[in-house]
Protein backbone atom coordinates (compact mmCIF):
# COMPACT_ATOMS: atom_id res chain seq x y z
CA UNK A 1 0.00 0.00 0.00
CA UNK A 2 3.10 2.09 0.92
CA UNK A 3 4.35 1.36 -2.34
CA UNK A 4 1.12 2.24 -4.38
CA UNK A 5 0.91 5.32 -2.50
CA UNK A 6 4.47 6.59 -2.91
CA UNK A 7 3.87 5.48 -7.45
CA UNK A 8 0.79 7.79 -6.77
CA UNK A 9 2.64 10.64 -5.41
CA UNK A 10 5.27 10.77 -8.30
CA UNK A 11 2.47 10.63 -10.80
CA UNK A 12 1.06 13.53 -9.41
CA UNK A 13 4.14 15.72 -9.35
CA UNK A 14 5.20 14.54 -12.21
CA UNK A 15 2.04 15.66 -13.87
CA UNK A 16 1.96 18.59 -12.15
CA UNK A 17 6.07 19.49 -13.45
CA UNK A 18 4.49 18.73 -17.37
CA UNK A 19 1.32 21.34 -17.14
CA UNK A 20 3.66 24.09 -17.69
CA UNK A 21 5.83 22.51 -19.88
CA UNK A 22 2.46 22.09 -22.29
CA UNK A 23 1.61 25.62 -21.68
CA UNK A 24 4.61 26.78 -22.52
CA UNK A 25 4.25 25.56 -25.91
CA UNK A 26 2.34 28.32 -26.86
CA UNK A 27 5.72 30.18 -27.35
CA UNK A 28 6.48 28.58 -30.48
CA UNK A 29 3.89 30.33 -32.43
CA UNK A 30 6.15 33.23 -31.84
CA UNK A 31 8.92 31.65 -33.09
CA UNK A 32 7.08 31.18 -36.14
CA UNK A 33 5.86 34.35 -36.58
CA UNK A 34 9.62 36.18 -36.28
CA UNK A 35 10.37 33.11 -38.90
CA UNK A 36 8.05 34.43 -41.24
CA UNK A 37 8.83 37.65 -41.03
CA UNK A 38 12.80 37.02 -41.42
CA UNK A 39 11.43 35.13 -44.46
CA UNK A 40 9.31 38.23 -45.80
CA UNK A 41 12.10 40.60 -45.16
CA UNK A 42 14.89 38.71 -47.20
CA UNK A 43 12.24 38.37 -49.79
CA UNK A 44 12.16 41.82 -50.23
CA UNK A 45 15.98 42.63 -49.81
CA UNK A 46 16.55 40.27 -52.88
CA UNK A 47 13.72 41.62 -55.40
CA UNK A 48 15.77 45.15 -54.21
CA UNK A 49 19.05 44.02 -55.15
CA UNK A 50 17.60 42.46 -58.31
CA UNK A 51 15.91 45.51 -59.61
CA UNK A 52 18.13 48.32 -58.36
CA UNK A 53 21.69 47.03 -58.32
CA UNK A 54 24.63 45.67 -59.99
CA UNK A 55 24.82 43.08 -57.56
CA UNK A 56 23.93 39.88 -60.32
CA UNK A 57 25.56 41.49 -63.19
CA UNK A 58 23.55 40.63 -66.74
CA UNK A 59 24.48 37.57 -68.70
CA UNK A 60 26.16 39.04 -71.82
CA UNK A 61 24.90 37.52 -75.20
CA UNK A 62 26.43 38.26 -78.38
CA UNK A 63 24.16 38.93 -81.93
CA UNK A 64 24.50 38.67 -85.36
CA UNK A 65 25.34 41.05 -88.04
CA UNK A 66 22.17 42.87 -89.10
CA UNK A 67 19.88 40.62 -87.12
CA UNK A 68 16.25 41.66 -88.42
CA UNK A 69 15.11 39.97 -85.08
CA UNK A 70 16.90 42.89 -82.88
CA UNK A 71 16.59 45.57 -84.91
CA UNK A 72 13.16 47.08 -84.41
CA UNK A 73 13.02 50.82 -83.12
CA UNK A 74 13.33 52.12 -79.52
CA UNK A 75 10.28 52.65 -78.33
CA UNK A 76 11.90 54.94 -75.71
CA UNK A 77 12.14 54.50 -71.59
CA UNK A 78 9.42 52.18 -69.80
CA UNK A 79 7.92 55.22 -68.33
CA UNK A 80 6.39 56.84 -72.56
CA UNK A 81 4.79 53.41 -72.64
CA UNK A 82 1.01 53.20 -73.08
CA UNK A 83 1.14 50.91 -69.72
CA UNK A 84 3.34 52.39 -67.59
CA UNK A 85 5.27 50.43 -64.97
CA UNK A 86 3.51 52.74 -62.67
CA UNK A 87 -0.11 52.04 -63.43
CA UNK A 88 1.32 48.09 -63.48
CA UNK A 89 2.04 48.34 -60.24
CA UNK A 90 -0.48 50.70 -58.89
CA UNK A 91 -3.24 47.96 -60.06
CA UNK A 92 -1.34 45.17 -59.06
CA UNK A 93 -1.30 46.69 -55.61
CA UNK A 94 -4.72 47.98 -55.11
CA UNK A 95 -6.87 45.50 -56.96
CA UNK A 96 -6.58 42.40 -54.87
CA UNK A 97 -6.39 44.40 -51.75
CA UNK A 98 -10.07 46.63 -52.39
CA UNK A 99 -11.37 43.06 -53.90
CA UNK A 100 -10.06 41.23 -50.35
CA UNK A 101 -10.85 43.61 -47.78
CA UNK A 102 -14.26 44.08 -49.72
CA UNK A 103 -14.87 40.40 -49.53
CA UNK A 104 -13.93 39.49 -46.16
CA UNK A 105 -16.18 42.42 -44.75
CA UNK A 106 -18.83 40.69 -46.82
CA UNK A 107 -18.22 36.97 -45.66
CA UNK A 108 -17.73 38.00 -42.27
CA UNK A 109 -20.97 39.90 -41.99
CA UNK A 110 -23.28 37.71 -44.00
CA UNK A 111 -22.09 33.89 -42.12
CA UNK A 112 -23.99 32.68 -39.59
CA UNK A 113 -22.85 32.64 -35.82
CA UNK A 114 -22.25 28.95 -36.31
CA UNK A 115 -20.37 29.17 -39.08
CA UNK A 116 -18.17 31.96 -37.51
CA UNK A 117 -14.55 31.05 -36.28
CA UNK A 118 -14.42 31.31 -32.46
CA UNK A 119 -11.73 32.54 -30.26
CA UNK A 120 -8.13 32.92 -32.34
CA UNK A 121 -5.11 32.55 -30.03
CA UNK A 122 -2.14 33.22 -31.35
CA UNK A 123 0.10 33.52 -28.10
CA UNK A 124 -0.26 34.19 -24.29
CA UNK A 125 -0.67 37.72 -25.27
CA UNK A 126 -1.85 38.09 -28.64
CA UNK A 127 -5.53 37.37 -29.55
CA UNK A 128 -6.86 38.13 -33.33
CA UNK A 129 -10.59 38.31 -34.55
CA UNK A 130 -11.01 36.16 -37.51
CA UNK A 131 -11.92 38.85 -39.86
CA UNK A 132 -8.54 40.68 -38.88
CA UNK A 133 -6.54 37.40 -39.09
CA UNK A 134 -7.57 36.12 -42.38
CA UNK A 135 -7.21 39.54 -43.95
CA UNK A 136 -3.55 39.51 -43.25
CA UNK A 137 -3.16 36.18 -43.91
CA UNK A 138 -4.49 36.57 -47.38
CA UNK A 139 -2.59 39.40 -48.13
CA UNK A 140 0.43 38.64 -46.65
CA UNK A 141 0.47 35.86 -49.06
CA UNK A 142 -0.18 38.57 -51.40
CA UNK A 143 2.11 40.00 -50.88
CA UNK A 144 5.10 37.36 -50.79
CA UNK A 145 4.23 35.83 -54.13
CA UNK A 146 4.38 39.51 -55.46
CA UNK A 147 7.87 39.93 -54.33
CA UNK A 148 8.30 36.16 -55.00
CA UNK A 149 7.13 36.68 -58.84
CA UNK A 150 9.62 39.36 -58.97
CA UNK A 151 12.86 37.45 -58.03
CA UNK A 152 11.66 34.81 -60.67
CA UNK A 153 11.29 37.59 -63.46
CA UNK A 154 14.69 39.09 -62.96
CA UNK A 155 16.41 36.14 -62.16
CA UNK A 156 15.13 34.72 -65.35
CA UNK A 157 16.31 38.32 -67.08
CA UNK A 158 19.64 37.82 -65.56
CA UNK A 159 20.84 34.56 -66.70
CA UNK A 160 19.83 34.25 -69.47
CA UNK A 161 20.44 37.53 -70.77
CA UNK A 162 18.01 37.62 -73.64
CA UNK A 163 17.85 40.83 -75.93
CA UNK A 164 14.87 42.61 -76.49
CA UNK A 165 13.09 43.65 -79.87
CA UNK A 166 14.92 47.12 -80.43
CA UNK A 167 18.84 45.80 -78.89
CA UNK A 168 20.44 46.92 -81.94
CA UNK A 169 18.63 50.00 -82.27
CA UNK A 170 20.05 50.62 -78.32
CA UNK A 171 23.18 49.11 -78.79
CA UNK A 172 24.18 50.94 -81.84
CA UNK A 173 27.04 48.82 -83.11
CA UNK A 174 29.81 50.13 -85.17
CA UNK A 175 29.79 47.17 -87.99
CA UNK A 176 32.41 48.72 -89.81
CA UNK A 177 34.97 48.53 -86.47
CA UNK A 178 33.49 45.08 -85.74
CA UNK A 179 34.35 43.69 -89.70
CA UNK A 180 30.30 42.72 -90.00
CA UNK A 181 30.83 41.84 -93.85
CA UNK A 182 27.28 39.44 -93.58
CA UNK A 183 24.16 38.45 -91.49
CA UNK A 184 25.89 35.07 -90.37
CA UNK A 185 28.39 36.31 -88.40
CA UNK A 186 28.43 36.35 -85.02
CA UNK A 187 29.61 39.24 -82.74
CA UNK A 188 30.67 38.38 -78.75
CA UNK A 189 32.53 41.16 -77.95
CA UNK A 190 31.79 42.90 -74.64
CA UNK A 191 32.20 46.25 -76.23
CA UNK A 192 30.67 45.93 -79.26
CA UNK A 193 27.85 48.62 -77.75
CA UNK A 194 28.79 52.54 -78.44
CA UNK A 195 24.48 52.97 -76.79
CA UNK A 196 23.94 54.21 -73.24
CA UNK A 197 24.99 51.72 -71.11
CA UNK A 198 22.20 51.87 -69.12
CA UNK A 199 19.69 52.36 -72.18
CA UNK A 200 21.74 48.79 -73.23
CA UNK A 201 21.46 46.78 -70.08
CA UNK A 202 17.72 47.09 -69.74
CA UNK A 203 17.87 45.94 -73.45
CA UNK A 204 19.48 42.59 -72.36
CA UNK A 205 16.76 42.10 -69.98
CA UNK A 206 13.40 40.56 -71.85
CA UNK A 207 13.21 37.46 -70.73
CA UNK A 208 10.80 37.01 -69.35
CA UNK A 209 8.65 40.07 -68.89
CA UNK A 210 8.27 41.08 -65.68
CA UNK A 211 5.05 43.03 -66.64
CA UNK A 212 3.40 40.21 -67.89
CA UNK A 213 4.34 38.35 -64.32
CA UNK A 214 3.21 40.28 -61.91
CA UNK A 215 -0.16 41.49 -64.27
CA UNK A 216 -0.97 37.43 -64.18
CA UNK A 217 -0.27 36.64 -60.96
CA UNK A 218 -2.52 39.29 -59.61
CA UNK A 219 -5.12 38.83 -62.21
CA UNK A 220 -5.02 34.62 -61.15
CA UNK A 221 -5.01 34.97 -57.63
CA UNK A 222 -8.03 38.21 -57.40
CA UNK A 223 -10.03 35.64 -59.51
CA UNK A 224 -9.23 32.67 -57.37
CA UNK A 225 -10.47 34.13 -54.31
CA UNK A 226 -13.21 35.76 -55.69
CA UNK A 227 -14.59 32.23 -57.07
CA UNK A 228 -13.60 30.14 -54.18
CA UNK A 229 -14.46 32.94 -51.72
CA UNK A 230 -17.95 34.61 -53.00
CA UNK A 231 -20.76 32.02 -53.13
CA UNK A 232 -23.49 33.93 -53.66
CA UNK A 233 -26.24 32.40 -55.43
CA UNK A 234 -28.53 35.51 -56.65
CA UNK A 235 -25.93 37.31 -58.66
CA UNK A 236 -24.32 34.52 -61.15
CA UNK A 237 -22.68 36.34 -63.93
CA UNK A 238 -20.93 38.71 -61.62
CA UNK A 239 -18.02 36.27 -61.13
CA UNK A 240 -17.56 35.14 -64.43
CA UNK A 241 -17.50 39.36 -65.57
CA UNK A 242 -15.31 40.09 -62.55
CA UNK A 243 -13.04 37.24 -63.48
CA UNK A 244 -12.54 37.82 -67.44
CA UNK A 245 -12.25 41.49 -67.18
CA UNK A 246 -9.04 41.11 -64.94
CA UNK A 247 -7.58 38.24 -66.81
CA UNK A 248 -8.07 40.43 -70.11
CA UNK A 249 -6.68 43.32 -68.11
CA UNK A 250 -3.47 41.35 -67.63
CA UNK A 251 -3.34 39.77 -70.67
CA UNK A 252 -3.18 43.06 -72.07
CA UNK A 253 -0.43 43.98 -70.43
CA UNK A 254 1.37 41.50 -72.83
CA UNK A 255 0.20 42.62 -76.06
CA UNK A 256 1.22 45.92 -75.53
CA UNK A 257 4.80 45.18 -74.30
CA UNK A 258 4.84 42.92 -77.42
CA UNK A 259 3.25 45.92 -79.92
CA UNK A 260 5.91 48.61 -78.71
CA UNK A 261 9.19 46.07 -79.19
CA UNK A 262 9.50 45.59 -75.19
CA UNK A 263 9.38 41.98 -75.41
CA UNK A 264 9.10 38.85 -77.77
CA UNK A 265 6.02 36.65 -77.21
CA UNK A 266 7.57 34.31 -75.95
CA UNK A 267 8.96 36.86 -73.18
CA UNK A 268 5.43 37.10 -72.77
CA UNK A 269 4.18 34.04 -72.33
CA UNK A 270 7.23 32.80 -69.89
CA UNK A 271 5.69 36.03 -68.12
CA UNK A 272 2.22 34.72 -68.02
CA UNK A 273 3.37 31.34 -66.62
CA UNK A 274 5.69 32.01 -64.25
CA UNK A 275 2.90 34.52 -62.52
CA UNK A 276 0.05 32.07 -63.02
CA UNK A 277 1.50 29.14 -61.50
CA UNK A 278 2.93 31.16 -58.21
CA UNK A 279 0.13 32.47 -58.07
CA UNK A 280 -1.78 28.97 -58.30
CA UNK A 281 1.02 27.60 -56.20
CA UNK A 282 0.24 29.78 -53.29
CA UNK A 283 -3.99 29.52 -53.36
CA UNK A 284 -3.80 25.78 -53.57
CA UNK A 285 -1.30 24.73 -51.04
CA UNK A 286 -0.54 27.26 -48.74
CA UNK A 287 -3.77 29.10 -47.89
CA UNK A 288 -5.42 26.12 -48.63
CA UNK A 289 -7.79 27.49 -51.08
CA UNK A 290 -8.98 30.35 -48.81
CA UNK A 291 -10.73 28.09 -46.47
CA UNK A 292 -10.79 28.47 -42.79
CA UNK A 293 -9.64 26.36 -40.77
CA UNK A 294 -11.34 23.24 -39.36
CA UNK A 295 -11.34 22.40 -35.59
CA UNK A 296 -9.22 18.47 -34.85
CA UNK A 297 -12.55 16.04 -35.26
CA UNK A 298 -13.29 14.65 -31.34
CA UNK A 299 -11.01 11.48 -30.12
CA UNK A 300 -13.25 7.65 -31.03
CA UNK A 301 -14.02 6.22 -27.96
CA UNK A 302 -13.20 2.55 -27.53
CA UNK A 303 -15.41 -0.43 -29.01
CA UNK A 304 -16.01 -3.65 -27.27
CA UNK A 305 -13.82 -6.83 -27.87
CA UNK A 306 -14.99 -8.56 -30.94
CA UNK A 307 -13.68 -12.29 -31.42
CA UNK A 308 -12.16 -13.26 -34.77
CA UNK A 309 -15.92 -14.32 -36.21
CA UNK A 310 -16.92 -11.07 -35.59
CA UNK A 311 -19.39 -11.81 -32.48
CA UNK A 312 -19.64 -9.44 -29.36
CA UNK A 313 -17.76 -11.01 -26.59
CA UNK A 314 -19.32 -11.53 -22.52
CA UNK A 315 -16.98 -11.68 -19.70
CA UNK A 316 -18.07 -14.83 -17.20
CA UNK A 317 -17.79 -14.88 -13.86
CA UNK A 318 -15.08 -17.27 -12.58
CA UNK A 319 -16.51 -20.41 -10.16
CA UNK A 320 -13.56 -21.99 -7.70
CA UNK A 321 -13.54 -25.89 -7.95
CA UNK A 322 -14.72 -28.26 -5.24
CA UNK A 323 -10.81 -29.90 -5.54
CA UNK A 324 -9.26 -26.27 -5.47
CA UNK A 325 -10.95 -25.66 -2.08
CA UNK A 326 -9.98 -28.92 -0.66
CA UNK A 327 -6.53 -28.83 -1.60
CA UNK A 328 -6.66 -24.90 -0.16
CA UNK A 329 -8.38 -26.34 3.00
CA UNK A 330 -5.55 -28.91 3.93
CA UNK A 331 -2.70 -26.37 3.03
CA UNK A 332 -3.71 -24.31 5.78
CA UNK A 333 -4.20 -26.40 8.15
CA UNK A 334 -0.51 -27.57 7.75
CA UNK A 335 0.79 -24.13 7.87
CA UNK A 336 2.18 -22.51 11.56
CA UNK A 337 0.36 -19.58 11.20
CA UNK A 338 -2.99 -20.66 10.31
CA UNK A 339 -3.53 -17.96 8.12
CA UNK A 340 -5.78 -18.52 5.19
CA UNK A 341 -4.02 -19.02 1.81
CA UNK A 342 -6.18 -18.96 -1.97
CA UNK A 343 -4.60 -19.71 -4.56
CA UNK A 344 -4.83 -16.78 -7.67
CA UNK A 345 -7.98 -16.80 -9.22
CA UNK A 346 -7.55 -17.11 -13.24
CA UNK A 347 -8.90 -14.62 -15.08
CA UNK A 348 -12.19 -14.33 -16.83
CA UNK A 349 -12.78 -16.65 -19.77
CA UNK A 350 -14.22 -14.61 -22.86
CA UNK A 351 -16.29 -16.61 -25.09
CA UNK A 352 -18.55 -15.84 -27.67
CA UNK A 353 -21.97 -14.94 -26.61
CA UNK A 354 -23.86 -17.47 -29.06
CA UNK A 355 -21.84 -20.29 -27.57
CA UNK A 356 -23.69 -19.71 -23.95
CA UNK A 357 -27.19 -19.18 -25.84
CA UNK A 358 -26.36 -22.78 -27.32
CA UNK A 359 -25.15 -24.52 -24.24
CA UNK A 360 -27.71 -23.17 -22.12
Amino acid sequence: VRGGTEQKEEGSTMAAEEKPAAKSSSSIVPCFLFVELVIMAGTVLLAYYFEYTDTFPVHIQGFFCFDKAFSKPYPGPDESSNVPPALVYSLVAAIPTITILAGEVMVFFMRSEGMQEKTIVTADCCYFNPLLRRIIRFLGVYTFGVFTTTIFASAGQVVTGNQTPHFLSACRPNYTALGCHSNLQYITERKACTGNPLIVASARKSFPSKDAALSVFSAVYTVMYVTLVFRTKGTRLTKPTLSLTLLCLAMLVGVVRVAEYRNHWADVLAGYLTGGAIAVFLVMCVINSFQQTKPPPPPVRPQRPESVLGMPMVALPCVESPLEKLQGDLHSLRSHDHQPHRFPVPPDVLIPSRSISSEV
